[in-house]
């Protein structure tokens, strides 16, 4: 029988009143805010950890991955190697333009957020939507201040799990279809002292390196403790550093406290026989050393809400072009994680992942049905399973948030009664190059 206690009913004190209040700071998050608050809307941000940029920083993702149409991904590529150079860091070396210095990327976002105009709030969580007939009207948040209202006249989810939609009663799925299961999570760590003349970079589930001990995607499933047991490494724009995608936390409810803490807990225990099978077994990385562990878990699946439109796994491999795109150019394979335990799905597809060519995004997947004054940004878009296993890729996920930001503004601006009645032409001038 559960135990519940009665909170006392009080008074809230309002912290703020805007025209775009954007829930969570992560790449969608980042994309949204700064769209909508360089067309003159007043924005807010909330984010749960204490910077922007989400896996792209906290979760010390390696690289931004994928493409789209993104105008804010190539200032933020720009802006990062600028100050990388003021902060003493040498020359990118062979490392993809896309990969990410986290602590440079943190202030380039922070920097932008304020060029834009936007206000930033740390700390803070989200705790309910605030509805009245159908049509959400703020916040109630959480953070060292104690419990606060932000009134907004329309708010756009950036949360990745959907925690704005959740609350305001929007219909949603968790995980695949059939049965409910959503992918892996992952805890991402950063290693030093590799010997980039010898070291070996792969990228991908379906990357095979033979080795004078044996080919590393069989030796990682046989010698590391499960449910870890896949090698996937990443060049970094300081030489001899990389970032190592191996831990892994199968069975896990990103929307539940006690599955993240069983997750974090997991991850952590894993990287020590993670980084003895790196100096064992991996070419260059014979005197690798643990140097940093991402603060925040990559989780990658949880909600997956019904909006006016549903972009399906036809969508993305026909490289479907809609009328109402309001995202173009988004490519990424089906990056589906094996919920099993290590490497990859049985439904997934990396390096051999064949798609006609670039698909666009249509706006009725930023539009969740039964609540007005709200759109979806970022991985919890309207979408199948499979089909998020593509979209939920940084690149395409800061661009369904700069496509919302332009849709936000122009909301507000029109003072519209709907979302519904955005013109999509308006936010196609604006978005994507």
């Amino acid at each position: 029988m559960e135990e519940y206690y009665i909170e006392e009913e009080r008074k809230l004190p309002v912290l703020a009143r805007v025209d775009v209040l954007v829930c969570g700071g992560g790449p969608a998050g980042v994309g949204a805010a700064i769209s909508a608050g360089r067309m003159g809307a007043k924005t807010m941000v909330v984010e749960a950890q204490d910077c922007l940029g989400g896996v792209a920083t906290a979760g010390m993702m390696s690289d931004w991955g994928g493409k789209s149409s993104s105008y804010i991904l190539g200032e933020i590529y720009a802006r990062t190697a600028k100050i990388m150079q003021s902060l003493g860091y040498a020359p990118e070396n062979e490392a993809r333009d896309h990969a990410i210095n986290h602590d440079a990327q943190k202030i380039v976002l922070a920097d932008l957020m304020e060029e834009a105009g936007v206000k930033m709030l740390f700390y803070t969580h989200v705790c309910r939507a605030i509805t009245e007939n159908g049509r959400i009207t703020g916040v109630i948040i959480e953070n060292k201040s104690g419990r606060q209202v932000i009134f907004a006249r329309c708010v756009i989810d950036s949360t990745g799990d959907g925690d704005v939609a959740a609350s305001a009663g929007v219909p949603y799925f968790k995980g695949r279809e059939s049965d409910g299961k959503m992918q892996p999570a992952s805890l991402m760590f950063k290693v030093g002292g590799v010997d980039y003349s010898r070291a070996v970079f792969p990228a991908a589930f379906e990357s095979k390196v033979y080795t004078d001990k044996g080919e590393l995607q069989a030796l990682a499933k046989e010698k590391l403790p499960f449910p870890a047991g896949h090698v996937l490494l990443y060049r970094q724009p300081t030489a001899g550093t990389v970032c190592c995608n191996m831990t892994n936390a199968i069975d896990i409810d990103g929307t539940s406290a006690e599955d993240l803490t069983r997750a974090l807990i997991s991850c952590r225990r894993q990287i020590k026989p993670i980084i003895e099978f790196l100096r064992e077994y991996v070419p260059g990385y014979e005197h690798c050393w643990l140097m940093s562990v991402a603060s925040l878990l990559g989780v990658r699946e949880t909600r997956h809400f019904k909006a006016v439109k549903s972009l399906g796994s036809d969508d993305i491999l026909s490289a479907a072009r809609h009328d109402d795109w309001v995202v173009k150019r988004a490519w990424f394979n089906f990056d589906v994680h094996n919920m099993t335990g290590a490497g990859m799905d049985k439904t997934g597809v990396q390096e051999k992942f064949v798609q006609q060519g670039e698909y666009t995004i249509p706006y009725g997947c930023l539009l969740p049905v039964g609540v007005e004054g709200l759109l979806l940004s970022g991985r919890n878009i309207g979408g199948s399973h499979l089909a998020h296993s593509n979209f939920r890729i940084m690149t395409v996920c800061l661009a369904t948030g700069e496509a919302a930001g332009i849709a936000a503004a122009l909301y507000v601006k029109g003072n519209l009664a709907s979302f519904k009645d955005v013109d999509v032409k308006m936010i196609q001038e604006r978005a994507g190059k």
